[in-house]
């Protein structure tokens, strides 16, 4: 952050010390806190007024080992108390056409991305929720790996898909919290500066090879742009819009 930025406040400082946790404390989590932290972030913004979005809330141990499974064995799936999967759900728009002779048969991309935009700022708007209650968790984007398995886990209907999913609990073991880009390489006013990028890029190289090796992690010198080139160099994912369309979103 530019050290010239003062202003603070609970919810600023609250975002600066945000953290992925993926260790959690044998602590039940009350099923009121979860429902006072959804019952926020559905307050979160939704074009058009639409809320194309719904939340399932996991706790059963079987339902949470599949998924586990299905985003890639990340065991933390497993462990934690409850397991929040946030979609895109069109159910609600259809109806409100079907009420007046239409349908959503021939939704395309804008449909599509206004629905995930919308289970988006809900899903973030809750975990800054929950962390304002002492909760903490972890983003899990691995819920695509396999996006009709996850539907058919979660008993999704058409015209619902799962966008990401969220592990939550009273953490365990909090890790040490990572740097991101600077700041000022981040912002632009008025044009985008292009010319920012290269030297943002060097620099947090250095920062993040800095950091993990302060963790004892071995990295290279490159260590933001090398991983970043290891996991996308090839397309992830290339079935997705296939899968997509046969749950009901045609991202056409």
């Amino acid at each position: 952050m530019s050290e010239e930025i003062k202003l603070t406040s609970e919810t600023i400082e609250l975002l600066h010390k945000r953290v992925s946790v993926r260790k959690y404390s044998d602590e039940p989590v009350p099923q009121e806190m979860i429902d006072a932290v959804l019952s926020a972030a559905f307050r979160a913004p939704t074009s058009s007024n639409i809320q194309a979005y719904s939340v399932v809330v996991v706790r059963d141990q079987d339902i949470k080992d599949e998924l586990s499974v299905l985003t890639g064995n990340q065991r933390w799936v497993a462990q934690t108390p409850v397991f929040l999967a946030f979609c895109a759900d069109l159910r609600g728009m259809e109806g409100a056409l079907e009420r007046h002779e239409h349908d959503l048969d021939n939704n395309n991309l804008e449909i599509g991305l206004v629905s995930s935009i919308d289970a988006t700022l809900v899903g973030m708007s809750a975990y800054l929720a929950a962390e304002s209650v002492g909760l903490q968790g972890l983003m899990i984007g691995g819920v695509r790996n396999d996006t009709k398995s996850v539907a058919k886990a979660l008993g999704l209907p058409s015209k619902v898909y799962c966008v990401f999913g969220m592990c939550l609990g009273f953490p365990g073991e909090v890790p040490k919290l990572k740097p991101r880009m600077a700041f000022d390489h981040m912002v632009h006013h008025d044009q985008y500066d292009a010319d920012k990028l290269h030297a943002g890029l060097d620099a947090y190289d250095k920062a993040l090879a800095d950091h993990y090796r302060s963790l004892g992690r071995e990295t290279t010198d490159a260590s933001w742009t090398d991983d970043i080139d290891s996991k996308f160099a090839e397309p992830r994912r290339d079935d997705l819009r296939e899968a997509l369309k046969d749950l009901g979103f045609d991202f056409r």
